[in-house]
């Protein structure tokens, strides 16, 4: 008799998270961005007969290069110069201070960067790119030995960001060619929102609709952050800007119904998702809506639906602007709070921490000669940096990363070192690397192989030796500093980044439940105004930070044990949330049908309330009690 198979036991968090790559199609249009980016800029410099100056403005591109997302026009000026415009000040600040400080002064002055750097990086994506390229940038201004002054570092860093920015708004893209050239990422961002409603109605009553809404969360995020890029101007200044505008915001009404009809857990008929299909290929390619197939307005949901694309077909006709697009306003108080609050203070320690070990450690070797005649001792420094950053991945995941792709960098550059001709062949290869990191931000062990190529070949061009062991062991060494750094106690409590997003998800539901709550009220008395678009940015703010607090909880739970324990139960915590937004967006539905809540409304509310009551002593929670539902709603 053959013995049973024995069950494949599943890889734990830590090591399935560091195979885990993303998918999707090849960015060709980036791609040649990064092709045309640090190469040409490199080669340039080298015919001017001003090598180093074009090092530094290829690594300012090829960082440029790592930010320069999808997206739209508008919101890569801000994804992309903000981090430059600190990276430029980081060099020419590390510049400075490393001609003018000795090694203990240096490495203070870079330990208290990190610790501010670290706390800015908490405030949010844009924000923790501009730490991080600050931190690396200025490893690099002090540990570089290179002959320009402080000032022409930085404009060359600036000048080579730039390069990239300008490649990024003057190139067309594919999606360019079916309406105004300027707005082709906003209108995918807008057609794919249209897209995600249509999946969450055909997933209504399915086990799938829990996965479609989150998806349609992320499409809103991401058309909202497409539309509200930075201006010259305060509102839209063109008719198809405009008419993108009042296209997303004939969205959320569609987004809202969708949402109630998914909540109520039944099927809803096929035709009902059609309209929303057709709206999603009128936005993508520029072209009218045609007649809208009605769906039944048997329920208060299919009712709203209805009256939706009934709204977005009058909306798509006349276009138009909506200057209110429902995104968070965050204020300058909002911004030190999250610099100061659990998250920000945490992650600003461990980087302080590490960043300063780094350097301090890379100090002492480079003056106990330890890299020979050659004083390249940024390595170090600017390897922990990218270590620490939690919005890589787990801890553990970032260091096997980054270990096997500098191992693999290194060793393909020493291969391509023996053999290509100095200059040309470097400055080709620095092309190809350039042209490699939008495919290899898909995983980070990938990026990091490209990004070992690309700096040893611009090093080597500056006037360095080959030193492909050299950065391996660097490498090694940052992985040991960050490794036993982020297991360490800090003051507090641990996991401040997951308490902190916990806290802002849990303020914005309790915003949004109470708006709707107060909306019975009105309706019970009478005195409803129109209280919609209040309410749409409210039910934005909490699907939003709701999906930035599961992000966060994903990173934490694939850490090693020891840190994950930190933030258990709290994905059930952030379900439940979620769940009760649901439940609120299904009751406005029904209010605005109705002007009253039903007892399986009530019912519902009172049952998530009750079952977030017992985290509040846990996790801070600030949400209404449950009797509140009652008062209100009764």
């Amino acid at each position: 008799m053959s013995r049973p198979a024995r069950p494949v036991r599943p890889l734990p968090p830590w090591l399935a998270h560091a195979l885990r790559a993303q998918h999707g199609p090849v960015p060709w249009n980036a791609v040649v961005r990064g092709a045309l980016s640090a190469g040409p800029l490199l080669l340039a410099a080298v015919l001017a007969g001003r090598a180093t100056l074009g090092v530094v403005a290829a690594i300012a591109a090829m960082l440029a290069g790592i930010n320069d997302r999808p997206g739209s026009r508008r919101s890569s000026v801000h994804r992309i110069g903000v981090p430059a415009l600190a990276g430029a000040a980081g060099v020419f600040g590390g510049t400075y201070a490393g001609d003018h400080l000795g090694a203990v002064p240096l490495t203070l002055a870079l330990t208290v960067l990190g610790l501010v750097a670290g706390g800015v990086c908490a405030i949010g994506p844009v924000a923790s790119a501009a730490g991080t390229q600050v931190l690396v940038a200025t490893a690099v201004g002090a540990g570089m030995p290179l002959p320009e002054s402080a000032g022409q570092r930085a404009l060359a860093f600036l000048a080579g960001a730039a390069w990239l920015l300008a490649l990024r708004l003057a190139l067309p893209t594919p999606g360019s060619l079916a309406g105004d050239f300027r707005f082709d990422g906003e209108r995918a961002a807008v057609a794919d929102v249209y897209d995600a409603v249509a999946a969450l109605l055909d997933a209504a009553g399915t086990e799938r609709a829990i996965a479609r809404r989150a998806a349609l969360t992320a499409a809103l995020d991401h058309a909202q952050d497409a539309l509200t890029g930075p201006r010259l101007r305060r509102y839209a200044s063109s008719s198809a800007e405009r008419r993108l505008h009042a296209q997303y915001a004939a969205a959320l009404p569609l987004a809202e119904a969708a949402t109630a009809l998914a909540w109520a857990g039944e099927a809803v008929p096929a035709r009902a998702a059609e309209g929303p299909r057709r709206l999603a290929a009128a936005v993508r390619c520029g072209i009218h809506t045609g007649p809208l197939p009605a769906p039944s307005r048997s329920a208060p949901a299919l009712r709203a639906l209805d009256d939706a694309l009934l709204h977005a077909a009058e909306a798509f006709d006349r276009g138009r602007e909506n200057r209110n697009l429902h995104a968070r306003r965050r204020t300058v108080r909002d911004r030190v709070r999250a610099v100061l609050g659990a998250g920000g203070r945490e992650y600003g320690l461990r980087v302080a921490l590490c960043f300063g070990a780094g350097a301090g450690i890379a100090q002492a070797l480079h003056h106990a000669r330890w890299y020979g005649q050659h004083a390249h001792w940024y390595w170090l420094p600017a390897t922990v940096v990218f270590l620490v950053k939690p919005d890589l991945g787990p801890l553990v995941s970032r260091v096997l990363c980054r270990a096997a792709g500098t191992v693999l960098g290194a060793l393909v550059f020493a291969g391509f070192a023996a053999v290509l001709p100095r200059p040309e062949g470097l400055v080709a290869l620095v092309a190809v690397s350039g042209a490699l990191i939008p495919v290899a931000t898909r995983h980070f062990a990938a990026q990091t192989a490209v990004v070992t190529v690309l700096v040893l070949a611009l090093v080597m061009v500056g006037g360095e030796p080959q030193a492909s062991v050299g950065r391996i062991g660097e490498t090694l060494l940052a992985c040991a500093i960050v490794l036993v750094a982020g297991h360490l106690p800090v003051p507090g409590q641990r996991g401040g980044g997951v308490r902190a997003r916990l806290t802002a998800a849990g303020d914005a539901v309790s915003a949004y439940l109470t708006h709707v709550l107060d909306e019975s009220g009105a309706h019970a008395t009478g005195n409803a105004s129109e209280p919609r678009a209040v309410r749409w940015t409210l039910r934005r703010e909490a699907y939003r930070t709701l999906a930035e607090a599961r992000g966060a909880v994903a990173l934490a739970a694939a850490e090693l044990p020891a840190l994950a324990r930190h933030a258990r139960g709290a994905d059930q915590i952030v379900a439940t949330l979620e769940q009760l937004v649901d439940a609120t967006t299904a009751c406005a539905v029904h209010l605005d049908d109705t002007g009253r809540l039903t007892s399986r409304h009530t019912a519902r509310l009172t049952e998530l309330l009750d079952a977030l009551a017992g985290e509040r002593h846990r996790t801070g929670l600030r949400v209404p009690e449950a009797a509140t539902v009652s008062a209100l709603a009764g």
